[in-house]
């Protein structure tokens, strides 16, 4: 095989950029398309927490300069998860005082992703929606778009997401199932007024809140080690809720404008402790957005080829056990190894693909089935 094949990846999330990043320092030709319009377009949430598994694959993928661009902007580490009662009793604390600098415990999403840009430059196209692909006489793969148009490559990487349309073609039969709950996601920006309202221990890692309602709620700080321009610290804040505790329709709530999800979420902890229904209260009202929680359902192993796929396109997974975004990056690192042992002994690329997934399919949905037994265990907390 040649040093040079040429890898299309569908997804500029964090995936499918520490492969990216990763490929391109080790000699391939790498070019990714994602949907969006511009880097700064898409609503998936807030603050990711970055577990070891997570810093060890972006210490494998990304070059020293990229590392420390990512490392510098990311949040102040924290120390600290824990369960409380709304009235703010403590039930459950599980500290982590051994954490150096050079780890990172937590980013903000849109700030991670703008490192993991850094130095793709135009190999990044944006406002490409991948649709399908399909398999060349040679055994090359050409990707389809949304607006016309083609590309060809040695291997397409589908890292395009729960909705990956790289995935429906090539498993037609993997599906994702609604687990029930659903997450308003909204922040509150610390300011000289709002700093003085966060709890101390909500400011030293992911605190969560729960009531006997039904209603769950989690909150932590974001604060940056060197603020990117334009970027303030915050508080980010979750209400969880199955549609029935909510009181509306998915039809509803997705239409809902941000100020009314707010309020959703200020109704729903009105009778909580004050210090924690004054977060809602002061949240910035423009940052309310829903998600459905979804988890995909296991599939058997399927003969390698050209195309392959990497994060939520195969393993959608809860956030509850925040471990999505690292899971991904494992993804990442694990793929890349693969590609450029398989450039530097010659081996074929499709044996490294085989590689990759014996060790991506199981790890996947193995970290799915965990994440569930979290969510069923801050589901029974609430109810």
């Amino acid at each position: 095989m040649s040093d040079h094949a040429r890898i299309l990846i569908a997804g500029a999330g964090i995936g499918g950029l520490a492969l990216a990043q990763a490929l391109r320092h080790g000699g391939y030709d790498v070019v990714v398309f994602e949907r969006d319009p511009t880097p700064r377009t898409r609503d998936q949430g807030y603050r990711l927490h970055l577990d070891p598994n997570g810093n060890a694959a972006l210490r494998t993928c990304l070059p020293r300069q990229v590392l420390d661009r990512v490392r510098s902007t990311s949040g102040v580490n924290g120390d600290l998860v824990a369960a409380y009662t709304h009235r703010l009793e403590q039930v459950m604390a599980q500290t982590f005082p051994a954490i150096t600098s050079d780890e990172i415990t937590h980013v903000d999403r849109d700030t991670l992703r703008q490192g993991l840009l850094a130095g793709l430059g135009d190999s990044v196209r944006f406002d490409r929606t991948v649709t399908g692909y399909q398999i060349t006489a040679s055994g090359r793969v050409r990707v389809e778009f949304l607006d016309g148009g083609s590309d060809e490559g040695d291997l397409l990487v589908g890292a395009d997401g729960v909705r990956s349309a790289v995935r429906r073609q090539l498993l037609p039969h993997a599906t994702t199932r609604d687990v029930g709950l659903r997450c308003i996601y909204g922040r509150m920006t610390i300011n000289e007024t709002t700093d003085a309202l966060i709890p101390d221990d909500f400011d030293r890692g992911f605190c969560w809140v729960a009531d006997d309602k039904g209603y769950g709620a989690g909150f932590a700080t974001v604060r940056f080690r060197s603020r990117p321009d334009g970027a303030s610290d915050y508080l980010m804040t979750t209400l969880v809720a199955t549609p029935d505790r909510l009181g509306v329709t998915d039809e509803t709530l997705f239409a809902l404008p941000s100020e009314d999800l707010r309020q959703i979420a200020v109704q729903a902890t009105v009778d909580w402790h004050p210090a924690v229904r004054q977060l809602f209260a002061h949240a910035d009202t423009e940052t309310f957005f829903p998600i459905t929680i979804r988890a995909s359902e296991r599939v058997d192993a399927w003969e390698a080829g050209p195309v392959t796929l990497l994060g939520d396109a195969i393993h959608t997974m809860p956030p509850t056990g925040g471990v999505g975004a690292n899971t991904a990056l494992q993804d990442a690192a694990t793929l890349a190894g693969e590609l450029v042992a398989a450039a530097d002994s010659g081996r074929p690329l499709v044996e490294a693909v085989a590689a990759y997934e014996r060790v991506m399919l199981p790890r996947g949905f193995d970290t799915i089935e965990n994440s569930l037994r979290m969510a069923e265990r801050m589901v029974a907390t609430s109810d």
